[in-house]
């Protein structure tokens, strides 16, 4: 830090509200800290309303600056009118700034990981950790003057609208990218013809339920073969699969199942139910998963992309169990019909197209993320500039 500017504890310069909602006959608005997103926007669809004081225990006003006591949880917004009176969760904390201090430019001090680094550090080794009060109280913020702190304040809120603008048009051409893909595929697959025919995938290959060998036998755990689960299913919403997370040993294969490169994976059961990866080399993997070695004669390919439309997973959900988790056994997937050309040749066309599609999206959406992720270092950089006199 810069010695010209004092530091001072947040606790000296601003109130950690404490307020305790009143009682009210009215219905008030509820956030948890689901209902805020990492840019301190508003979803609306995760705001609840209730009739009843809640447990929180904040009560802000408009200038508040509210954020997410959690670890690695970067939530941060000023309180506008919409959010005023509201009710929030204890998951957040508000702080209200005394005659020393800029609400906007405490607003930027939180929002940077000059704050948030140390935010995290308090909150403790576990992941769901939170900041207790007197620690925020204790973490020191440079202080120059009022009209300094506004000079900066103007300087950042002029670069952070305009990477807002830049964020949300990235964001949006992504999206779309994503949605021309999508387009296509579904297009493939809904413009049939005469030339097509519908069969059951046990018809079409093998069919397999993964097995997990007993984890407490250390003997079945090794790099012999890849050990696949849904969270190593479609990494990089290619359908790639990741190899390298665990495997098991020779003697692990013959307690578990072998699937054969060139296979269809699809999770079967959660709230990644219908994710489906191609696996280019032999894996194993979990109950979870149930799986497809198409037959000679078929192309692989085409029904990784089959399996991908909208129309196959609407099959997956509507013979799912509903009970506490959607799941679809082997039984009932094994059975589900899947349109295809007759001729592989005919396959084999559409696969490739499909292939050089895919490739060039994912070519799009990676620059895209990189830009993402460029904007994302650019407001750390300016934060970094703006705390340390250098702006």
């Amino acid at each position: 830090m810069i010695s010209s500017w004092p530091l001072r504890k947040l606790g000296e310069v601003c109130d950690i509200v404490k307020d305790k909602p009143p009682k009210f006959g009215g219905t008030k608005a509820y956030y948890a800290t689901g209902a805020i997103n990492n840019n301190g926007h508003l979803k609306p669809e995760y705001i609840e309303y209730s009739n009843r004081p809640s447990r929180a225990d904040s009560y802000p006003q408009i200038h508040d600056i509210g954020f997410a006591k959690m670890k690695l949880t970067k939530k941060v917004f000023q309180v506008n009118s919409e959010l005023s009176e509201s009710i929030f969760s204890t998951g957040f904390c508000f702080l209200r700034v005394g005659k020393l201090l800029n609400s906007r430019y405490l607003f930027y001090f939180i929002f940077s990981e000059e704050f948030q680094s140390k935010k995290d550090f308090y909150a403790g080794s576990g992941i769901m950790g939170g900041i207790k009060n007197s620690d925020i109280a204790n973490i020191e913020i440079p202080l120059p003057s009022l009209s300094e702190q506004k000079r900066i304040v103007k300087i950042l809120d002029e670069v952070f609208e305009k990477t807002a603008k830049a964020q949300e048009n990235t964001e949006k051409n992504l999206q779309n990218s994503r949605e021309l893909f999508e387009s296509y595929l579904q297009k493939v697959f809904t413009n049939t013809g005469k030339d097509w025919e519908e069969k059951r995938l046990k018809d079409i290959g093998q069919t397999q339920t993964g097995l997990t060998p007993a984890t407490s036998n250390k003997k079945y755990y090794d790099n012999f073969i890849p050990f696949i689960k849904p969270a190593d299913v479609d990494v990089s919403r290619d359908g790639a699969i990741r190899y390298d997370n665990e495997g098991l040993s020779s003697a692990g294969l013959r307690v578990g199942r072998k699937i054969k490169k060139n296979s269809v994976l699809m999770v079967c059961i959660g709230a990644s139910i219908g994710k489906v990866g191609f696996s280019e080399v032999d894996v194993s993997c979990n109950q979870q998963i149930n799986t497809l070695t198409p037959a000679s004669g078929y192309n692989p390919k085409f029904f990784y992309y089959a399996f991908r439309t909208k129309d196959f997973f609407t099959k997956v959900i509507k013979n799912s169990s509903q009970a506490t988790l959607p799941i679809i056994n082997k039984s009932k997937w094994e059975n589900l019909q899947v349109a295809f050309p007759k001729t592989i040749k005919e396959q084999d066309v559409a696969a490739e197209k499909l292939d050089m599609l895919l490739a060039d999206t994912k070519k799009l959406e990676d620059n895209y993320e990189q830009k993402l992720i460029e904007i994302g270092e650019f407001k750390k950089s300016i934060l970094k500039m703006a705390f340390t006199n250098l702006l």
